[in-house]
């Protein structure tokens, strides 16, 4: 798995150690069940609800979504920091950022409805790295901090690129991004998502976010039929692929690698979802699952 201070070569060759032996990581797919310390495997379910239930604290900064029973099991939940659109609050999106709490991840997400430049996004990780230390909080030693992903919509789509100049973040979804934004600056995976009827943020854009990223492993989708408000709410079609990418990066979720990596991989040829889908050299240098 990508580590804070890792560059784009380390990726390439963590990701492929994941394929070949790193079996007590965290949701990696084949267990004969859970193992104390993992978060729990949702098969390829990416979709549908995870296995915890979710808390949700407003706070002036910050809405936290996470989940109920942290830590339980042993284990600790890795970290999404999340970016609105213009003028949006999380609680637009409230029902896709329980869905990522309910499989285990710990969102921390922007109040601000002017997230552009990810500086409140990373604010989020400071709070969280604070809580993790606390004893009186119930975060205290929850918290995997190794393993942190940025994310957001429209404006918060370039505030997750934004946002992955931070050492600390390992790999970033912009979704229909916004142009205030420097991929070059970034040294982590990314999976971008645009709508195929986007009038607001044309895939073209997005397209050009991709073409950007020639340094590091890119992914782009373009969601057949998808408007700039597809992501609201439970996040519609661009759910169940956001999770899956989170869980491999963030999890080291082997049936989640095999949506996005090697020959076969699952998302490559699903045409009902995707009206185009590419993959840069970096990405197709990954390998897949292994049997």
């Amino acid at each position: 798995m990508p580590g804070n201070s890792r560059r784009t070569l380390c990726c390439l060759l963590l990701t492929t150690l994941l394929a070949v032996g790193m079996a007590a990581a965290p949701g990696t797919a084949g267990a004969a069940g859970q193992e104390a310390g993992a978060i729990p495997s949702v098969g390829t379910h990416w979709g549908e609800p995870g296995p915890y239930d979710v808390k949700v604290d407003i706070e002036v900064v910050h809405t936290f979504y996470y989940p109920a029973s942290m830590g339980q099991a042993g284990e600790r939940h890795p970290v999404v920091v999340w970016g609105n659109g213009t003028g949006a609050v999380p609680g637009i999106y409230s029902s896709l950022l329980r869905h990522w709490a309910s499989h285990g991840f710990i969102v921390a997400a922007a109040n601000t409805p002017n997230s552009n430049f990810g500086l409140t996004m990373r604010a989020g990780i400071d709070v969280l790295e604070r809580r993790n230390t606390d004893s009186a909080s119930p975060f205290h030693q929850k918290v995997d901090l190794e393993h942190i992903g940025s994310a957001g919509h429209s404006q918060g789509g370039a505030a997750a690129i934004n946002a992955a100049v931070d050492d600390r973040v390992d790999t970033a979804v912009p979704i229909q991004p916004g142009p205030l934004a420097d991929p070059d600056r970034m040294d982590e995976p990314v999976f971008y998502l645009a709508g195929q009827r986007d009038l607001v943020v044309w895939p073209s854009r997005v397209r050009a976010f991709f073409r950007d990223s020639d340094h590091v492993p890119a992914v782009y989708g373009e969601v057949r039929g998808a408007g700039h408000l597809g992501p609201i709410g439970d996040g519609g079609a661009f759910r169940a692929p956001i999770t899956a990418w989170l869980r491999f990066w963030l999890m080291g979720d082997e049936q989640a690698r095999g949506e996005f990596f090697g020959p076969g991989c699952g998302y490559c040829s699903d045409r009902d979802l995707w009206s185009d889908w590419k993959r840069n050299a970096q990405a197709q240098a990954i390998a897949g699952p292994t049997a």
